[in-house]
């Protein structure tokens, strides 16, 4: 079901924006972003501009096959890690748009690096296979400390599983109390 306003609101402290990306609500594998701005698919039909004001951030086409940036990038406002997939060209616009540098890379062998991590300015969650060296290299791009978790009762892919930001983070149900004590600690709520 849908998350009332007001506890996003009182979670995350955020100006709420209702949009699609390309005719899809799916608006957290379509894009990523930052405090800076926002990466969005080539294919979005020139909302661009319109998110930009209701936004009151950058936000950049991205071109390329590769259209679900939510699922190719993993930021924050320190830095980025993105999927070794992602041309050059690709992640000069990340970088830019997002105003950080970003680094090529995996989560437990993935190439989707945002759907296997969540981060925010204070911590990062990755997926509960990621190597000691890709956690440090995630911690050294995004200028923060972290762990491996899961959430909604064993999903390894937290990025997809959860929204956060440095004042809170929203999960499912199902994500239990163990769960639940991993994420704040990782995120740096705790």
């Amino acid at each position: 079901g849908k998350i009332p306003k007001k506890q996003i609101l009182g979670t995350m402290d955020v100006k709420i924006v209702p949009s699609e990306i390309s005719q899809s609500p799916l608006i957290g594998i379509l894009s990523a972003g930052n405090k800076s701005g926002l990466v969005v698919p080539d294919l979005i039909e020139s909302g661009e501009k319109e998110l930009e004001e209701k936004l009151s951030i950058r936000v950049a086409r991205v071109p390329g096959k590769y259209t679900a940036l939510g699922n190719q990038v993993l930021a924050n406002d320190n830095g980025a890690i993105v999927s070794p997939n992602l041309p050059d060209k690709a992640v000069k616009i990340v970088e830019k748009t997002l105003n950080v540098q970003a680094e090529r890379g995996t989560i437990a062998g993935l190439k989707s690096v945002g759907s296997a991590g969540v981060a925010t300015n204070k911590g990062v969650l990755l997926h509960p296979d990621a190597s000691k060296e890709e956690l440090g290299k995630v911690e050294e791009a995004l200028g923060v400390q972290g762990d491996i978790g899961t959430a909604l009762g064993g999903v390894k892919y937290v990025g997809a599983c959860m929204v956060a930001n440095s004042l809170g983070v929203l999960t499912g149900e199902s994500t239990t109390g163990p769960e639940l004590g991993r994420i704040e600690s990782s995120l740096g709520f705790v």
